[in-house]
């Protein structure tokens, strides 16, 4: 850098520095976006990275050792056992989903039942409510078994410590309160019940363990410290190659919960950069206003001979330093926040998060508010550096528009795409952070160009004769006008408000309406075989039972496809969640009463050639398979290799019997097996058939439908309210920019009141113009809002999600009515202050 330009640098803080001693205003808005944008990232950042750190930390706790195998139907062999006992410390549990009921059979309900032996848990804490250790706690007293539950268990039973349950053919006294499960966030898999956890010995006794139930042993393994656990686990593979055990470690402890962070956060972070980009317009307008209030100091500075870049230096100094006190305003609520969020979140989080300072996170939320700021700022202080200082003298009723020259123009580009590369770049999701940007730009555009086409149609829809009409039309186009700040600002927070409205109102309804109308009243699970024919007379012999449906189950893991193993065979990872765990298959002569089968055709129904098999759709895109192509599956240990013979759509939603994989007779026939089957009934007959069934099979679990909706409404109103929560902050976003073009408008606003009521006009009609003008911009920018956010929720549901759309105008209508509201108030408040202001003053100066 040469002596001149250091020169020319050096008076630019000058004046920098001398125009910062008058203070913040004109910049309180100003502030106020950057520090809420950065704050709501650098929150998100703090908090999934102290959950994730906590996952990571605590990871041995969470999977309940420093390696874990699950296996499904039977325990693991005795040559199995002995090698890991001669690891290191070992505890096996086992978990089913199972039926626990009061002794009087008045109550029963779904449990997550699990049993553990005496070296559980190698690592963590169980803790009870009551105190005093586990061991005792399930042990046998008096030849009664005790057992732990959680508090709903207690609730749906309505029976307290002391009391016994029955589970299986077994009574267990309860004699303790869960408080804390370590290894809870660690089994993985959607759970439907409560847990109640008793001793590995006492599980014989209830007779659950049957041939094909599905019961998943667990072991957990404490290995010597510096054990190399990738090259212990490849050595465990090769001495048992004919395992289909599932096999973690402690640095991959809680896959499913982690994942779920990380898109939650991807989401959330994404939703606070939009309430950052609305706030961006904010910083425009309040440098576009304060700029104008330089209009004098500008013009003397240029006529004394400033050049152009040292006015163009001086104020983006100026700019620069009240973005660093707003981002530094935003990082310290960020790092302070996640605190009090976490306290809240203490008792939904499965794990303990790790609150603390997160660097990167912060460094993330600070770059977002430097290029949002930057990006936003150019264009009005590049026009401030090229128009002439008569030009800027006129420029309040006369704008002398035109644009910034090249360089500032580019400059404005090239922060703007780094804006959205550090989007993408910082995401774990890179096409959906792509997919983000490129919407939030064309909304953007889409915005701008209402805008226009608002002021375009104002200045050409005539003169009404209604006075007051026709000066908020003027309004709408007249030089300085506050439409294209209202439109955008506003617009953009409440376009996302309408499609998460939306989104949300199509789970509910998709959930609480489209299903319970053709959905069955139970599913019915670990039916033996030799239990068919009296469970089939008990359950229809309750009077409002019908339509009892029935089909042999078991379970299986994807190993190959075309003859490449699963992980590799994968081709599209949008749905490689084919591979997370064991999947349901049958096998049947017949396709399913509602398939919808989308290529191929079914075999006749006296087939008895070689194994074909039916696939879901998602199966056949995972691993790109047609028809002709083979899959292999492993079952109870042993790789079944199918042909495709068909491709199946499946509506999940129906809750009808539905498998992925549905393999042809022959094959799987002899295998140990149970039955499934689902029973549709009246309200009256559904707890009668429940009961009907507990007390008869103990073995048998029941799955109530609605009991499950219940289970996953809960989860998704959870979710619903951390997303509506950030979304109400980009329409803070929205109202603090409304209220800095409302006080950008204040100074117009004084003018016009001043001369109106010189005029002869009533304060009652100023009024009533002004608040005619905010209204018709609030219709307006809601209905431009609400075509957006419809488009856009339809986008997401129909194209992302593949679910169906309904269109809710409620949605849609509430945010039109919010929308008017609030620009409604803000108008108000302007004029009301405008109208306080005294005509003597304004009109001496003039």
């Amino acid at each position: 850098m040469n002596a001149m330009s250091l020169s020319t640098l050096s008076v630019a803080w000058t004046i920098a520095r001398r125009e910062l001693r008058g203070g913040l205003k004109g910049f309180r808005i100003f502030l106020a976006c950057l520090t809420l944008g950065v704050a709501a990232i650098a929150t998100v950042q703090s908090l999934s990275g102290g959950i994730i750190e906590g996952l990571r930390a605590d990871g041995r706790a969470i999977l309940g050792g420093d390696v874990a195998l699950r296996v499904l139907y039977t325990p693991i062999g005795e040559a199995e056992r002995s090698y890991l006992d001669g690891q290191g410390r070992v505890s096996a549990a086992a978990e089913a989903r199972a039926m626990a009921r009061r002794e009087d059979g008045a109550r029963s309900t779904l449990v997550e039942l699990k049993a553990v032996d005496d070296t559980y848990p190698l690592y963590g804490d169980f803790t009870l409510r009551e105190g005093g250790g586990l061991p005792d706690a399930i042990g046998r007293r008096d030849g009664v078994w005790g057992a732990v539950v959680e508090e709903t268990v207690s609730q749906r039973l309505d029976v307290a410590v002391g009391d016994t349950v029955r589970v299986g053919e077994t009574s267990f006294q309860v004699r303790g309160t869960i408080l804390r499960e370590p290894d809870r966030a660690g089994g993985g898999g959607f759970t439907l019940g409560p847990r109640l956890l008793i001793d590995l010995d006492a599980l014989e006794s209830t007779g659950l363990i049957q041939p094909g139930s599905m019961i998943y042993w667990h072991y957990r393994i404490g290995l010597p410290p510096g054990t190399d656990l990738q090259a212990w686990q490849a050595d465990l593979q090769a001495r048992f190659p004919e395992q289909s055990w599932r096999v973690r470690d402690f640095t991959n402890a809680a896959p499913q919960i982690e994942r779920f962070i990380t898109r939650l956060t991807l989401f959330l972070t994404l939703v606070g950069l939009t309430a950052l980009l609305v706030g961006g317009v904010g910083v425009g307008n309040a440098v576009r206003s304060y700029l104008d209030g330089k209009v004098a100091t500008i013009a003397t500075l240029k006529c004394v001979g400033a050049p152009g870049p040292l006015v163009f230096q001086a104020y983006l100094l100026q700019i620069l330093v009240l973005a660093s006190l707003g981002i530094a305003l935003g990082l310290v609520i960020g790092a302070v926040a996640p605190l009090v969020a976490a306290a809240v979140l203490a008792d939904v989080l499965p794990i303990t998060a790790r609150i603390g300072v997160y660097p990167g996170g912060l460094a993330i939320a600070a770059a977002f508010g430097f290029l949002t700021a930057l990006t936003f700022s150019l264009w009005p202080l590049g026009r401030a550096r090229e128009v002439p200082a008569g030009a800027l003298f006129r420029d309040v009723v006369s704008p002398a528009g035109g644009r910034p020259r090249g360089a500032y123009l580019m400059a404005g580009v090239l922060s703007g795409l780094a804006l959205a590369a550090l989007a993408i770049l910082t995401a774990q999701e890179k096409l959906f952070a792509a997919w983000f940007v490129g919407g939030a730009f064309v909304t953007l555009l889409a915005f701008r160009a209402a805008a226009q086409g608002v002021t375009w149609a104002a200045a050409r829809a005539g003169r009404p004769r209604h006075p007051g009409f026709r000066l908020a039309l003027a309004n709408l186009h007249r030089p300085g006008n506050p439409t294209g700040s209202v439109v955008l600002s506003l617009g953009l927070g409440l376009t996302v408000l309408v499609a998460i409205a939306l989104i949300e109102g199509n789970f509910s309804a998709r959930v609480n309406e489209s299903i319970p109308k053709d959905a069955p009243a139970y599913f019915f699970i670990d039916i033996q075989p030799n239990q068919r024919e009296a469970f089939n007379a008990t359950v229809l012999g309750v009077p409002g039972a019908s339509d009892l449906r029935e089909v042999p189950m078991l379970r299986g893991r994807i190993t190959k496809a075309k003859g490449v193993d699963a992980e590799q065979a994968i081709v599209n990872p949008e749905h490689s969640w084919v591979l997370r765990g064991d999947r349901g298959i049958t096998y049947s002569a017949r396709p399913p009463a509602d398939a919808d089968i989308v290529a191929g055709q079914w075999w006749p129904e006296d087939y008895r050639g070689k194994p074909l098999i039916s696939i879901y759709s998602d199966i056949a895109e995972a691993f790109g398979l047609k028809l002709g192509d083979s899959i292999t599956v492993n079952v109870l240990g042993r790789d079944l290799t199918a042909e495709v013979a068909s491709i199946r759509a499946i509506d999940f939603s129906t809750m009808n019997i539905n498998f992925t994989m549905i393999f042809s007779p022959g094959i799987l026939d002899g295998a140990p097996q149970t039955f499934l089957a689902t029973v549709r009934a009246t309200p009256e007959a559904e707890p009668l058939i429940q009961r009907a069934v507990t007390d008869r099979f103990a073995n048998i679990t029941s799955v109530r439908v609605k009991d499950a909706l219940d289970t996953v409404n809960e989860l998704l109103g959870n979710i619903g309210t951390a997303v509506r929560v950030t979304a109400a902050i980009t329409l803070l976003a929205g109202t603090l920019v409304l209220a800095g073009a409302v006080a950008a408008g204040h100074r117009r606003r004084v003018y016009d009141s001043v001369v109106l009521k010189v005029l002869g006009a009533t304060r009652a009609d100023v009024l009533k113009a002004f608040l005619v003008e905010y209204g018709l911009l609030g219709l307006i920018t809601a209905a431009i809002a609400g075509a957006i956010g419809t488009v856009t929720a339809w986008a997401v549901l129909t194209q992302v999600m593949d679910w169906e759309w309904t269109f809710l105008p409620s949605a849609v209508l509430v945010t039109a009515a919010l929308c008017t509201a609030i620009t409604l108030a803000f108008g108000f408040v302007g004029t009301w202050r405008a109208l306080g202001q005294p005509a003597a003053p304004l009109l001496r100066n003039d």
